[in-house]
């Protein structure tokens, strides 16, 4: 026919980039779905046009028939039955209830969702419905339809239901019972080709990931600043093809802060203060203010051993404990103050997003809640979560507010730096590092009352690599750069992705048309 004809060419003409769009392939196979229904996706009778279609209502060619309630405990699991719930199999039994190849509709729940019975027995729940298809309609022409028919958009609810009047009066098309199996057959076909595809997008995603570990693993190992250079200039060069995901880009990211807490990042200058010399001033500032009575007394940690080092740092760096590091470490203000009256915004670690503290919308407490202005916080504050799921356990952030106008929850810790002599930035880029989460925050994650928690005494133990403080901002400056331009890399990824789509979706409405 003649519209089959324009929808191939519409798509043999444009099928990479349907299938490179983001979900193109599982657009591809709702237009393959559209068309079968509509008769273009095989060639008509002679003479036939379609004028020997049924057309009607739902309910003049099906019915939707309620499962049976079957808990759980009553199911015998021995395999004679298959036991379906409102998406899919959920056990077995040892009597049915439907006696003949049937589809099950999502009622509850799932509501809409469509599975295949082609066993002569099974038993549906109360929670879905069956559809055993009159002799001349045949079941897998039955499933392709129903597929397109939008069942799943017509739940309800806070649990989304599905009516039967609705779905009755929706409008349906049935050939002839022999084009319904060429129409079947088809459908099938070009399902495989759409699992092969996506089988080969998930190779191709695969290598492609493995590629790029592999070359952004030389650039960590590279010997210097002067081998990193080379190494970095070999990638550059292939910019376009390896960076061509979000995944890729994060990945990007990661290594950059690796390369920063190594000191492989920028060239180190002799003529630097050594960290040793840094580190003696800090004691020094804190043993005055702790003397004036302006800053908590805390116990000194241990040295960092050699043999405790997690990897070589250059000469003029120094490993060093967070507790000797930072000014002070600090547990902020019961969740029980919370409370949404006007007050002080506490924020909390859903706020602590990508090394960043996100401010606004925080619930606040009473300007004279006890402590409270001593947990104040001030810019260049450092926030981490010591307790919830095991992969949010460190996330560390830095505060760029206003000073003593935010507070944090107790479940933060705040690790104040003393600004004048190092760069708190350069502290939060180490405790975001793929490093320090592999060093000091994994092996130390523990469940207390289901939750992991890595506590305050062990973050003062944690270790980092100090490097000068001059070079510390050159750090910063360098690491800032490249993450602008993986933001920059990712903006354009996003707005090409959007483009992508957009216009994938521009040639399946085409295809549409033309049938």
């Amino acid at each position: 026919c003649a519209g089959g004809q324009g929808v191939s060419v519409v798509l043999s003409e444009h099928l990479a980039l349907l299938v490179s769009a983001p979900e193109g392939i599982q657009k591809l196979r709702g237009l393959i779905l559209e068309l079968a229904v509509r008769g273009k996706l095989v060639a008509q009778e002679p003479d036939n046009n379609q004028s020997n279609w049924k057309r009607g209502l739902f309910s003049d060619f099906f019915s939707l028939e309620y499962g049976d309630n079957l808990p759980a405990p009553k199911r015998t699991g021995t395999g004679e039955y298959p036991v379906y719930g409102s998406n899919g199999i959920v056990g077995t039994h040892n009597e049915c209830r439907v006696q003949a190849p049937c589809i099950v509709v999502g009622r509850k729940g799932s509501a809409g969702a469509l599975n295949l019975c082609r066993e002569n027995g099974c038993w549906v729940t109360d929670v879905a419905y069956y559809c055993i298809p009159p002799s001349d309609v045949d079941l897998d022409f039955v499933f392709v339809l129903f597929h397109t028919l939008g069942l799943d958009n017509l739940g309800k609810g806070i649990k989304p239901g599905l009516s039967r009047s609705e779905a009755y009066s929706l409008p349906v098309e049935i050939p002839p019972l022999a084009e319904q199996h060429r129409i079947v057959a088809k459908v099938d076909e070009l399902m495989a080709l759409c699992d092969r595809l996506e089988a080969e997008q998930a190779d191709a995603a695969g290598a492609h990931a493995r590629l790029v570990d592999t070359l952004l693993g030389t650039l960590t190992q590279s010997a210097d600043a002067a081998d990193l250079a080379a190494n970095w200039q070999r990638l550059a060069e292939h910019f376009d093809t390896l960076f061509t995901t979000e995944a890729s880009i994060d990945a990007l990211k990661q290594t950059v802060l690796q390369l920063a807490v190594m000191g492989k990042l920028v060239p180190q200058n002799p003529n630097d203060e050594p960290a040793s010399k840094l580190l003696k001033r800090i004691g020094q500032e804190r043993a005055r203010l702790e003397a004036g009575g302006t800053c908590k007394k805390s116990k000194s940690m241990p040295p960092v051993g050699e043999d405790e080092q997690p990897f070589e740092v250059p000469e003029s760096w120094v490993w060093e404990r967070i507790g000797n590091y930072a000014v002070q470490t600090d547990y902020g203000l019961s969740e029980k103050t919370l409370s949404m009256t006007e007050g002080v915004p506490v924020l909390k670690m859903g706020d602590i997003q990508a090394g960043k503290v996100i401010l606004g919308g925080q619930k606040v407490v009473a300007l004279a809640t006890e402590g409270l202005p001593y947990l104040f916080l001030e810019p260049g504050d450092l926030l981490y979560n010591r307790t919830n799921s095991a992969e949010l356990v460190g996330k560390t952030g830095i505060f760029r507010g206003l000073a003593q106008q935010y507070s944090f929850a107790s479940y933060l810790i705040r690790i104040r730096c003393f600004n004048e002599l190092v760069s708190p930035t350069f502290l939060n880029f180490v405790m975001n590092s793929p490093m320090f989460r592999e060093t000091e925050i994994v092996p130390h994650l523990k469940q207390q009352c289901g939750q992991a928690n890595v506590n305050g005494t062990i973050l003062r133990n944690m270790r980092i690599p100090v490097p000068p403080a001059a070079e510390q901002h050159r750090i910063v400056a360098k690491v800032e750069e490249l993450m602008a331009l993986c933001d920059l890399l990712k903006a354009d990824l996003v707005e090409a992705r959007a483009s992508q789509a957009s216009l994938a979706d521009t040639l399946i409405e085409a295809a549409l048309e033309v049938a």
